[in-house]
């Protein structure tokens, strides 16, 4: 949809209901960050809301730029997709078309989200990893400075 459309789907909510608006669901919300920052800002702007965004952390790569420095005052929270704290398993388990360079563009990403994001978080999903792999996890968060969440599985 254009970002025309979307900012008109929200005319059929009650947005007092709502706590957060949440950029996600099927395919990477930063393909469309241009578009992604035009609706965060009328979120904002016409109902004082908070943001996040779900993101497998390449957005730096698939638009060519550091992306997060844009951010700043229009997304409360990202929430970046680490998966598994090896880069090979991580590399197998997401096949990321930029190959090689995602894994660590990923950790980049989330290193510079923090400069300009309240609230940033790494990812994996419970049951899908060690309990020592958890805690690499969480070494790699706290080196980052970013929280670390365990997301359930959800059949």
């Amino acid at each position: 949809p254009s970002v025309e459309e979307v900012k008109k789907e929200f005319e059929k909510w009650d947005m007092k209901q709502f706590g957060e608006v949440v950029f996600c669901g099927f395919g990477e919300p930063t393909e469309r960050f241009d578009d992604l920052k035009e609706v965060a800002a009328f979120v904002k702007e016409k109902y004082g809301m908070k943001t996040r965004i779900n993101t497998n952390g390449v957005g730096s790569l698939i638009n060519e730029r550091d992306i997060a420095p844009e951010m700043k005052g229009l997304i409360d929270t990202v929430s970046i997709s680490l998966n598994n704290p090896v880069k090979e398993e991580y590399l197998s388990l997401v096949r990321s078309k930029f190959g090689d360079q995602s894994f660590e563009a990923m950790l980049d990403f989330a290193k510079e989200c923090v400069k300009y994001v309240p609230n940033v978080v790494m990812t994996t999903v419970d049951t899908t990893i060690s309990k020592e792999e958890e805690a690499q996890c969480q070494k790699i968060c706290d080196e980052i400075c970013a929280t670390y969440r365990i997301r359930p599985w959800e059949e």
